[in-house]
């Protein structure tokens, strides 16, 4: 017995909005599972068996890597500095040294507010317990070119994809990182403490990010090798921290950090690559905390306290946003503001800020900075299905819970309309938008950018979602839904990984279909990785060998081809996570990345899975 799943998109109507319900259908069958076209079959009976001379006759065509070409222009998409430097007045800029809390010399400058002494003093007020000093490198380390030995693509997996579709030719493909996850070097250079670090040394059993892939002095020879592997664009974040030791507006600019990121940029660049560039990943400055408002709070919407409700932060992010914009659009054509702000905001101010910071950012790119590239926001949400989708009640909580993850910030962001009743009846504390607000706010991103990792399956909680939703204390609460990662017949939605991502391809094609018929927006994937069950306790050839990272790539990347050429939805581009394994938040266990790192001697060894999706999109590039 098998049983074929088919979707239907039901449009709907609420309030000025289109918005699509996303209902699944199960049609009972029998039988064994349809053939796909087998023109070449024999349609004799029997087989005719023989004898011949064995020789090892098999052939097998190896190929290489196809580097990327060096550029002969370079686009631009704004002016440069020195022409827009008097949109953000004013601009002090410095240096700092390096953080040490056994060094025993100290500052004197301490009549300086800005000065080494007070900048020691913040990383002293961020109590780091689990110091653990510095990586192999103190200065930026020039590329190598790599070997073609390094270049060969692995065995093909015996099945793979079957489309006949191409990609469109300004499709955006690249791999991602961030500052916290990569850079290393957290101490140094004028840095000083975020968010991650704090967080890094709250128990016993987190790893930190002191080193990671110390890619701030790697970041040449980590571009070196995915130039080399023909990846087209490269995403990363800047660290708030590293630009703004001070956080605030009116505090000086850290010289280092600034020319930093020119310098990546422009390396990027120089090896025929695009950059595109996240503002914020997570890495709130420290400062933005205080008394009775502490990291360690619990958040009353995301998993962590993010600081976003301090009733500076808002100023304080435009005015940082304004600095990158400024320095950097010349040679940036893809922006987002924040990352995944779901995940941090801790209360109604939270969300009311960050939906208002990025607005300010957007205009500010738009019709001061006169950027013809785009800006937008990157949202989390693993996509919420209905348990039973023949239910009402399981279809409704489906609804509910993309609503509350999404719509919160997409509906003003992209439809310019008030938030939905799913956020609206949660939060008690959440900030009225005005239709003043609501003008200002709406149209504001170029796409929505969305990180679809997995599904997961959805119905209501026990009691219901109206009384979780008025109920803080419920184990379901905010999200008001019970989730499952199980079909109504028990059978796990994909094939699981080391955390909480199951390869679920045929729901990603639903589920950019309802991002794009609901938001009326182009979409950008700008996340998309799988950390294979167990990898890091392989050895490391078999991590190497990683086909189910391959199988999630390759499979979800030819359901986006079909969620453009048969859905007519603008999928305009897609984003791998991870380019590395990289530190994931206290963990180094959940490995993301399509390259192997020696944490001990940093070297990068290429994973089968990076191949297979390089050559999976370039074999698909239209005219």
């Amino acid at each position: 017995m098998a049983s074929t799943l088919t979707t239907l998109l039901l449009p709907l109507l609420l309030l000025t909005a289109p918005i699509t319900l996303t209902q699944q259908v199960y049609i009972s069958t029998s039988g064994p599972s349809p053939r796909p076209s087998c023109t070449s079959c024999r349609s004799t009976a029997s087989p005719t068996y023989r004898f011949t001379e064995f020789s090892f006759t098999q052939t097998e065509t190896y190929r290489t890597a196809t580097s990327r070409p060096s550029p002969t222009t370079r686009a631009t998409y704004a002016e440069g500095y020195e022409k827009l430097s008097g949109l953000v007045p004013g601009l002090s800029t410095t240096t700092w040294g390096s953080w040490n809390p056994n060094a025993t010399a100290q500052a004197t400058d301490t009549a300086n507010p800005y000065g080494n002494a007070a900048w020691t003093q913040l990383w002293v007020a961020a109590n780091i317990t689990n110091f653990t000093g510095t990586g192999l490198y103190s200065t930026t380390v020039s590329p190598t070119p790599l070997p073609t030995s390094e270049l060969i693509l692995p065995p093909a997996d015996y099945f793979g994809p079957t489309d006949c579709y191409n990609f469109p030719s300004d499709f955006i493909f690249g791999v991602a990182g961030s500052a916290a996850q990569i850079e290393g070097a957290v101490f140094e250079a004028g840095k000083s403490p975020s968010l991650m670090e704090v967080l890094a040394g709250e128990g016993d059993n987190r790893s930190n990010d002191h080193v990671t892939n110390e890619n701030y002095y790697l970041y040449k020879q980590d571009i070196e090798r995915l130039a080399s592997m023909g990846v087209t664009y490269y995403s990363f974040s800047i660290a708030w921290t590293r630009i703004l030791p001070f956080a605030l507006p009116g505090t000086p600019v850290n010289e280092e950090g600034i020319q930093h990121y020119s310098d990546l940029i422009d390396f990027v660049l120089e090896k025929g690559m695009i950059p595109t560039v996240t503002m914020f990943h997570f890495d709130t400055p420290f400062q933005f905390f205080g008394e009775g408002n502490s990291p360690s709070d619990d958040a009353a919407i995301g998993y962590v306290n993010g600081g976003y409700q301090n009733e500076t932060f808002e100023d304080a992010f435009v005015n940082y946003g304004k600095i990158l914009l400024t320095h950097y659009s010349d040679r940036v054509p893809v922006w987002f503001t924040f990352n995944e702000p779901l995940l941090y905001c801790d209360s109604g101010a939270s969300v009311d800020h960050v939906i208002k910071a990025h607005a300010r950012l957007y205009h500010f790119y738009h019709e001061s900075v006169n950027g013809t590239g785009k800006l937008g926001i990157k949202f989390n949400d693993n996509f919420g299905v209905p348990k039973n989708p023949q239910n009402a009640s399981d279809v409704d909580a489906a609804n509910h819970f993309n609503d509350f993850q999404l719509a919160t910030f997409a509906n003003p962001i992209f439809l310019g309309i008030d938030y939905p009743e799913a956020y609206k009846i949660t939060i008690p504390d959440y900030v009225p938008l005005s239709a003043e607000d609501l003008a200002y706010i709406g149209n504001t991103s170029d796409f929505l950018g969305i990180d679809p990792y997995t599904a997961t399956v959805v119905s209501p909680p026990p009691g219901g979602i109206e009384a979780c939703a008025a109920n803080s204390s419920s184990p379901y609460y905010p999200y008001c839904v019970a989730q499952e990662t199980a079909n109504i017949f028990g059978w796990p939605i994909g094939y699981r990984s080391q955390s909480y991502v199951y390869i679920t391809p045929t729901y990603l094609r639903t589920y950019l279909s309802y991002l794009y018929n609901t938001f009326r927006s182009p979409v950008l994937i700008s996340e998309f990785g799988f950390p294979v069950f167990g990898e890091a306790n392989k050895a490391v050839e078999d991590q190497l060998f990683d086909s189910p990272r391959s199988q999630y790539y390759l499979s979800f990347m030819s359901e986006v081809l079909k969620s453009i050429w048969e859905d007519g939805v603008n999928v305009m581009g897609a984003l791998a996570w991870s380019f590395a394994d990289n530190w994931e938040f206290g963990d180094y266990g959940a490995q993301f990345g399509m390259q192997y790192v020696n944490r001990t001697s940093q070297e990068r060894r290429f994973k089968k899975s990076l191949f297979d999706l390089v050559d999976f999109v370039e074999a698909r590039r239209g005219s």
